[in-house]
């Protein structure tokens, strides 16, 4: 993938060399300036050396939103999100999501010090292209959402990802992604070995104060040498 084809991103740079990087997927309809303002709250050493990338998803249409076109990373059929689900739109955005991973390679991080975080529809992705990925990640964290073509998980996992430790934070309250949805993705992914720190919030379907919190803790237990 040449490099006029990279999903455009944001990139947030550290103030000192880059060490590590961090590739975070926006939720359905919105932007990689989603989550773009929660990284000084994350209170991450400046030692760690994180660079941000918040990509923008490709615009398609979609379904369930009348068929509208917005950035999405798939088409959404139904609010049972198991239903129809678009083989095609996840494939694509997947080879996106591993051409992003495979630049920060070339700029000179290695995937052990990369994290592939998401929301929502971007946590899904997240998951799906991270325990697929055939190199070892430094983390995946899964905020509100659940796996897709979970079906074909048991047989496409990478055994490089086996052991990468997953972060999943889901609201109490979510009424688009219920939590029944996160906890399956949890019991699934333990079943097959996974390692899942899980833990509500008192929320819907958005972030809260200190599950911001939480996850800068992790980033910074996942980043550190």
């Amino acid at each position: 993938m040449g490099a006029a084809e990279y999903l455009k991103c944001v990139e947030i740079e550290p103030p000192g060399p880059v060490r590590s990087a961090v590739i975070w997927l926006h939720g359905l309809g919105a932007d990689g300036h989603d989550f773009e303002p929660i990284v000084p709250h994350l209170e991450l050493d400046t030692g760690l050396g994180v660079r941000f990338i918040f990509p923008h998803a490709p615009k398609r249409p979609v379904t369930i939103n009348m068929g509208m076109v917005m950035p999405a990373w798939y088409d959404v059929v139904a609010l049972d999100l198991r239903r129809d689900q678009d083989v095609e739109g996840i494939a694509d955005s997947a080879s996106h999501v591993r051409a992003l991973i495979a630049r920060e390679n070339e700029r000179g991080i290695p995937t052990e010090k990369i994290v592939l975080a998401g929301f929502s529809q971007g946590g899904a992705i997240a998951l799906y292209v991270g325990l697929r990925h055939p190199e070892t990640l430094a983390g995946i964290l899964a905020l509100s959402c659940y796996t897709i073509l979970g079906d074909d998980l048991a047989s496409e996992a990478a055994e490089a990802n086996r052991a990468t430790k997953i972060f999943q934070g889901h609201g109490e309250w979510d009424p688009m992604v219920p939590p029944a949805r996160g906890e399956a993705a949890r019991d699934q992914l333990r079943e097959l070995g996974h390692e899942v720190e899980w833990k509500t919030y008192p929320m819907a379907h958005e972030v809260h104060p200190q599950e911001i919190r939480d996850v800068g803790a992790w980033l910074r237990e996942r980043l550190s040498d």
